[in-house]
């Protein structure tokens, strides 16, 4: 819902946070976690211009005090908020109510905005509160007990089908149930950590017999990710017209893949070992209620298409189910950073083309009863749009090899090669509304 945090004529006294360009301005506020350079405990912060907010340091500091009156007055928990925020991760925040989470957020913009007296009392405070994000260290938000990745863009389900089913792409369940598989949390890491390449069985089509070896089709996979809020008890379903309310904020994924290793192990029952090596999540969790001016009808599917069973169909969620959120996807191979050339963009699709929302994943990952606990993450699998150069990963661009990419120091590329380095980055736009970032999901291959 939009409230005064989304005005656009909002000014921070962080200086930074006016920038034109700038992933966080006072319209953003996502939470991390981070350490400071000096080392110590993982701490939560928030994103502003090019600095990180301590949260607890807001509290101890006083520029919260208002928010603690007016939680007392109203005889809400000021008490599990303080809590939350000295945690090294964000799972208790992100199980907090979400009104409690509203209120945050509010006196978070009030604390950060140049016209308040919040600010005018408490600037050199304030001040002490800051870490310049060039000097911290960022980690993954939260303690991530499972993760579940979908295969909710169907231009993408449609391509990789297309190489291996021309005639028929879409297997027959495809536009009736939102399709995923149980994830790896234990090998998810935060942006700018290094990838090994990883070792596995493959076939060739001519061999005789598989053989063991580094996988020579590493590939990444730009995607959409959701952390879940408040939870759901086991045996309880969450229905689609309440899934927001269990959805905290949403970050970029890189999903990496071995696709030799992938296509010969993935029958009969799916990715494991090509999937499981690693998983690169970026660290700044934009919150839902931060963009909610982003959010959109989907697009609609196609004549013909089945009409959705009524657990998956709900009149909000083909209203404004969709975030209108554009990704992008950027190469930089060790050769380009040795000649001081910057990364070259691969692709550029947006959120709006998934056939499945978040809203509907969420759903139906509980309409069996499984429980979701805070800090879960999902993701929407590949994000691909309809043309040539919204393709999301490398599988698509080169069309599983056959046709090569040729980047401008006259490289090619087919799959990833040692010292690449992928970029996700996001970008959510509207006319008269503040632009938001996410930030950068990074990895460079070894």
């Amino acid at each position: 819902m939009l409230n005064e945090t989304h005005r656009t004529d909002l000014t921070s006294w962080v200086e930074s946070a006016q920038l034109p360009g700038t992933d966080f301005p006072i319209q953003n506020l996502p939470f991390g976690v981070f350490q400071r350079e000096s080392g110590g405990p993982a701490a939560v912060g928030v994103a502003i211009g090019d600095h990180i907010a301590d949260l607890a340091g807001l509290w101890r500091e006083g520029l919260l005090d208002d928010l603690a009156t007016e939680l007392t007055a109203e005889q809400m928990g000021a008490e599990s908020l303080i809590d939350a925020a000295n945690q090294p991760t964000l799972n208790r925040l992100m199980g907090l109510d979400p009104s409690l989470l509203t209120k945050l957020r509010r006196h978070l913009s009030i604390a950060f905005r140049a016209d308040t007296a919040v600010a005018g009392r408490n600037a050199g405070v304030a001040r002490r509160v800051l870490v310049p994000m060039s000097t911290a260290t960022m980690r993954v938000p939260a303690e991530i007990g499972d993760y579940t990745d979908f295969y909710a863009s169907v231009h993408h389900a449609t391509n990789v089908g297309s190489m291996f089913r021309p005639d028929n792409p879409l297997l027959p369940n495809y536009k009736h149930v939102p399709i995923g598989y149980h994830g790896r949390a234990s090998s998810i890491v935060p942006s700018g950590t290094a990838i090994h390449r990883p070792t596995g069985q493959t076939k060739a089509p001519d061999a005789a017999m598989p053989s063991v070896g580094p996988s020579k089709m590493l590939d990444y996979e730009c995607e959409l990710g959701a952390f879940i809020g408040r939870g759901n008890l086991m045996g309880s379903p969450v229905p689609l017209k309440e899934a927001d309310r269990h959805l905290f904020g949403l970050a970029l994924v890189n999903d990496w893949s071995a696709r030799d290793i992938q296509a010969w192990e993935y029958q009969p029952l799916g990715p494991f070992l090509a999937k499981n090596f690693a998983t690169t999540v970026s660290p700044w969790v934009v919150t839902l209620e931060a963009l909610a001016p982003f959010r959109r009808q989907p697009e609609p599917h196609a004549d013909g298409d089945p009409a959705l069973l009524p657990y998956l169909d709900d009149p909000a969620d083909r209203q404004t189910g969709a975030f209108d959120i554009t990704l992008e996807v950027l190469l930089r191979t060790q050769q380009m950073r040795d000649g001081g050339l910057e990364a070259v963009k691969l692709s550029r699709a947006s959120t709006t083309a998934l056939y499945w929302t978040l809203g509907q994943m969420l759903a139906h990952h509980t309409m069996n009863g499984c429980n979701l606990r805070p800090g879960d993450l999902i993701a929407s699998g590949t994000v691909s749009g309809p043309t040539p150069d919204a393709r999301g990963c490398l599988l698509e661009l080169t069309w599983r090899g056959r046709d090569p990419i040729t980047l401008p120091t006259g490289e090619t590329r087919r799959f990833l090669e040692p010292g690449d380095e992928v970029t996700i980055r996001g970008r959510a736009t509207r006319d008269g509304f503040a632009a938001l970032g996410f930030g950068l999901c990074t990895g460079v291959v070894g």
